[in-house]
């Protein structure tokens, strides 16, 4: 058994002497222990004083409440500051088609860029808080500033390899190694976040996890059952062990945890 190095939000933040909380509105980019993540990590400080003049900060949703919604005009991009999103498209007859997941310190909105309109929809899973980033700003700013313009397309390619491997995952991929890789690309960014990467709690239930990799609710809960059986991961409810990495790795199919 590994044990659970996760600490959640308000015992995290107590803890915290050295280095301020990134729930903390009044938290600038520069003090904010999710900088290393998000756009400030190529920036020195001169450069970070220049984008905190012009990021939101402090903005708080429910669970359930829109960022933004599918056909909005793109006006900004979100920087996660706790909590967790999906993103999502809706079909013709009403069908919700999940797209992403996005966790703290990751970027979301850019799907607006190009026709200036979002291509899907946001939404909290659980309570969280958001940097707000005004695009025609950010742009202004990038200008003048070379390491934030690189960092920022650095993001985008980011996302372009993310869709990548999502389609490559849904393509060709059965369904225990399209779980297995989604554990281990939530293990893997809790690790970047210095969160457990052997303990979590899947912010997605069954049936959005059904959507996202695109199978059904009941080969969800399977292969949940598969893994378990097996001792390869605990699983209570939504709360998530990982037993034996190396054998998610071998489900997965890959050499090293996703991203």
């Amino acid at each position: 058994m590994k044990p659970n190095y996760q600490l959640d939000v308000a015992d995290d933040c107590s803890r915290a002497v050295k280095r301020a909380c990134h729930t903390n509105p009044s938290v600038s980019c520069g003090d904010c222990r999710l900088g290393e993540l998000c756009l400030p990590i190529a920036l020195d400080a001169q450069e970070i004083s220049h984008l905190d003049e012009i990021v939101k900060r402090g903005r708080n949703l429910k669970k359930g409440d829109y960022l933004y919604r599918e056909g909005d005009e793109f006006n900004s991009i979100y920087a996660i500051r706790a909590g967790s999103f999906k993103t999502f498209k809706s079909s013709w007859d009403g069908v919700e088609q999940v797209t992403g997941l996005y966790l703290p310190g990751e970027i979301l909105g850019m799907d607006g860029i190009s026709n200036n309109r979002h291509g899907g929809s946001a939404v909290a899973l659980e309570t969280g808080s958001f940097c707000e980033i005004p695009f025609h700003q950010l742009e202004e700013l990038s200008a003048r500033i070379p390491s934030l313009q690189g960092r920022f397309f650095r993001l985008m390619g980011q996302e372009i390899v993310k869709d990548q491997q999502m389609l490559t995952l849904l393509s060709s991929n059965a369904a225990e190694e399209r779980v297995a890789a989604l554990l281990l690309s939530i293990s893997s960014r809790n690790h970047r976040r210095k969160l457990s990467p052997f303990n979590f709690r899947l912010p997605m239930t069954r049936a959005e996890i059904g959507s996202y990799l695109g199978i059904t609710l009941e080969t969800v809960s399977r292969v949940f059952s598969r893994l378990s059986k097996q001792n390869i991961v605990a699983v209570d409810n939504k709360e998530i062990q990982l037993l034996d990495i190396s054998a998610l790795k071998a489900v997965a199919k890959v050499k090293m945890g996703c991203s």
